[in-house]
């Protein structure tokens, strides 16, 4: 956290930025991909690797490198709307019927500050029941930097991290 922020204002930002993630959970989980959206910077970058189990002296390997190896998610604003705009068209095969989903973030921690950006952590548990017996459980941490934009803040950039290396779920159609 910046040294020019007081203790009361960096509960008080931490505070704010709570507030922001778990609005941005329940529009997901009440299936508000539009007004999802909004909350992204037109600049974004939604970045998701992949993660390689790897030998303990080869951490540099684990996971995939950005713009130079394949990712779950590598997307930009238009990417993300594109994919909004199919979910709801109501035929996109695997989200129909849509599926049940609950977002619970948490250990949100609030880093450094510069003018008007500030980077944050939290951990995610996505649980998904998609008709009567697809289940899936998918935990992990995302690094946001948040933007302010017009006194609002926005996500203008978030690598997700899933902890596993193998994917179990049938698809990633949820966000993150």
């Amino acid at each position: 956290m910046s040294a020019e922020l007081s203790p009361l204002d960096r509960l008080l930002l931490k505070e704010e930025i709570e507030r922001f993630l778990y609005r941005e959970a329940d529009l997901l989980d009440e299936r508000r991909y539009e007004e999802w959206l909004e909350l992204f910077t037109e600049d974004v970058h939604y970045w998701m690797p992949l993660r390689r189990n790897v030998p303990r002296d080869e951490p540099e390997r684990e996971f995939t490198r950005q713009g130079l190896d394949a990712s779950w998610f590598d997307e930009g604003k238009d990417t993300l709307s594109r994919r909004v705009r199919q979910i709801l068209t109501g035929i996109h095969w695997a989200e129909e019927p849509p599926s049940r989903i609950c977002h619970i973030i948490s250990n949100i921690q609030v880093g450094q500050a510069g003018p008007g950006e500030v980077d944050v952590r939290s951990r995610f548990i996505v649980y998904r029941n998609r008709v009567e017996t697809e289940t899936d459980f998918l935990v992990g941490k995302r690094e946001d930097l948040l933007r302010r934009v017009n006194g609002d803040w926005r996500i203008a950039r978030r690598k997700i991290i899933l902890d596993q290396s193998v994917l179990l779920a049938k698809n990633l159609t949820m966000f993150f």
